[in-house]
């Protein structure tokens, strides 16, 4: 088929080189708009024309056909087209520069301009258009470079900050049964778990297959640590058993003993069942707890009983005061000591009567007894020291003694008085008795000697 001779159409005057620059410094003024003017589609449609069927674009000498010409406006479609190709480079331009599109978006959006550039379908001034969109482009690829290297960044620290949370679980899963603190521990990684889950909803994308190392790692870490803290509470619960086992035998033989009226046997069993406590071990802290307010309750009941029983005799007993004070008086008026042989059968007597008055309150019962035993010490004192002047040896010793005695009263006044600075009660009853004692002795020795 004979292709149909082209209608003769006027040239359009081709663009300057120097409009042509200024089209590529200045973006083409196309508003984003619904509504495109006349103005706009006459400026298109000046480097569009007719050839036959075809509407061509014209760019410089060369005539590009971009599409077949029908309607009475053959032109202006194209034209309209070139429009919103030069809008739609503006529009990724001014989302461009709000940092909106990905780098994937920005090479697709790019691929698809250049696209449309390289086999226009579009009539207008595409010489200028290809300079803004050529702008736009290495414009567009430093953005992409830039994003793109701010994405690795941000996965290089989302990387160290998952690794970081994967080194803490696995320490913690590392760590010997003996120094792990399970309640802390536990609760720590159950937060490490947390800050996982936030690292990966906020922050930056890693690559799939660090981010499935890093969780593998993470999961065999929390799961190690998961196995030996049920290990460890079964083992617990075991040793809980056995101590709460051994305590409710204590607690049993505690109960039973209660109620024992025997009293110094009983007090022993129970100091013996309390240091079997302390060796059981500790268990379960709830059940420990109500085992030990049971001995504890039973340990109450036999010591209130025994010291109610203990105050009772106390009391009783105090009648016995008043026969032994009187008696344990008339003991030291012996002394000192005037006519020896009639003191020792005196003190006889006496003696028949302190023990004849019978018990009293132990609190008194030392006191007395240690009032009486320094008369007996003095007149027994008094006697060998009598029967020393009848044996010559021993008589040639007496002034020996003597010295001793003396010496021995000086040490002790010393002491006494030493106590009584300090105001120690005990020290100044024992110092004072003990020195009564030995004065007595050096006057019997001295009125040996004489």
């Amino acid at each position: 088929m004979t292709p149909a001779k082209p209608r003769p159409i006027p040239r359009p005057k081709a663009p300057s080189p120097a409009s042509l620059a200024a089209h590529a410094t200045h973006p083409v003024k196309v508003p984003v708009v619904e509504k495109i003017t006349p103005e706009q589609i006459a400026a298109a449609s000046a480097f569009g024309a007719v050839d036959g069927d075809q509407v061509v674009v014209i760019e410089g000498e060369t005539r590009t056909p971009v599409g077949p010409a029908t309607g009475d406006e053959p032109i202006s479609a194209y034209a309209k087209s070139f429009i919103e190709l030069a809008a739609a480079v503006e529009r990724f331009h001014a989302r461009l520069v709000g940092a909106e599109l990905s780098p994937k978006d920005i090479d697709d959006a790019l691929t698809s301009l250049r696209s449309s550039l390289e086999t226009p379908t579009v009539v207008g001034n595409l010489a200028a258009l290809r300079a803004r969109f050529g702008i736009v482009e290495a414009e567009a690829n430093e953005v992409a470079e830039k994003v793109r290297a701010e994405r690795a960044a941000a996965r290089e620290e989302a990387a160290k900050a998952r690794e970081v949370i994967v080194t803490q679980a696995e320490e913690l899963a590392a760590k010997p049964a003996a120094q792990v603190h399970w309640k802390n521990d536990t609760a720590r990684m159950r937060e490490l778990l947390d800050e996982w889950k936030e690292a990966q909803r906020t922050g930056a994308r890693m690559a799939k297959e660090a981010e499935r190392a890093l969780w593998k790692r993470f999961t065999h870490a929390r799961s190690a640590f998961e196995k030996a803290r049920k290990a460890h509470f079964a083992q617990l619960d075991k040793e809980n058993s056995s101590v709460a086992g051994a305590k409710e035998q204590l607690v049993a033989t505690a109960e039973a003993l209660a109620t024992s009226t025997d009293w110094d046997s009983t007090a022993r069993q129970f100091k013996q069942l309390m240091d079997q406590w302390r060796n059981a071990g500790r268990g379960r802290r709830s059940v420990d707890d109500a085992l030990w307010a049971r001995f504890q309750a039973a340990q109450e009941a036999f010591f209130t009983a025994r010291r109610a029983v203990a105050e009772q005799e106390e009391q009783a007993l105090a009648g016995n005061l008043p026969a032994k004070e009187a008696a344990l008086k008339d003991a030291e008026a012996l002394l000192p000591i005037k006519d020896l042989r009639a003191a020792k059968r005196d003190l006889r007597v006496i003696q028949d009567r302190f023990d004849g008055a019978g018990e009293v309150p132990r609190a008194d019962a030392q006191r007395l007894v240690r009032r009486m035993s320094a008369v007996e010490k003095a007149i027994r004192e008094a006697d060998q020291s009598a029967w020393t002047t009848r044996n010559p040896e021993i008589e040639a010793r007496a002034s020996g003694a003597a010295a001793q005695l003396h010496a021995a009263i000086a040490e002790l006044e010393q002491q006494l008085a030493e106590a009584k600075a300090a105001k120690n009660t005990r020290k100044v009853k024992e110092f004072t008795e003990a020195l009564a004692a030995r004065k007595a002795w050096l006057k019997q020795i001295e009125a040996v000697a004489k």
